[in-house]
């Protein structure tokens, strides 16, 4: 599916604001409403909308210990990392992970309800033999900056 400069920007604007209305976010990129909403239609059909959510402060309800985690493994073989990452995609308490290059194979955060809830996690994927060769645990003491995903996408791009 090919993208033009108006596609861009609806994409650019419902990623900061989900909740736009229809009349306003036609409005920020000069169409009518239903030529702008067939858009989003379009969007959302071609998959490149794949839903939309809402930013929820936990904290108030729930509070829970972020937790960065350096991982490497021992193998570096397919079968290795297929089984790591199939095990991350499958916990519920890992929030993020990335493969990486530079010295790591894993940077991780995970949310525990506390350290011992974190390091009870940990060991259970030591004795399941993930393939752990060490893991570098890192508590998060403060959150400085912490941005929403937003998009942005170059405009130039557009055809």
């Amino acid at each position: 599916m090919k993208l033009d400069r108006y596609d861009i920007k609806i994409l650019q604007i419902l990623s900061r604001d989900g909740r736009i209305t229809k009349s306003n976010l036609a409005e920020s990129i000069n169409l009518s409403v239903s030529p702008c909403w067939e858009r989003v239609k379009r969007l959302e059909e071609a998959g490149i909308i794949e839903g939309y959510g809402a930013k929820i402060n936990a904290d108030l309800f729930a509070k829970k210990t972020p937790v960065m985690v350096e991982v490497t493994l021992g193998k570096h073989h397919a079968t290795s990392f297929q089984r790591f990452e199939q095990t991350m995609q499958d916990c519920a308490e890992v929030a993020d992970c990335f493969a990486t290059g530079g010295g790591v194979d894993y940077i991780i955060r995970v949310m525990a309800k506390d350290i011992d809830q974190y390091q009870r996690l940990i060991d259970s994927w030591l004795m399941s033999d993930l393939g752990i060769e060490r893991y570098y645990t890192y508590i998060v003491t403060k959150t400085i900056k912490q941005t929403p995903q937003s998009l942005d996408i170059d405009e130039s791009l557009a055809e």
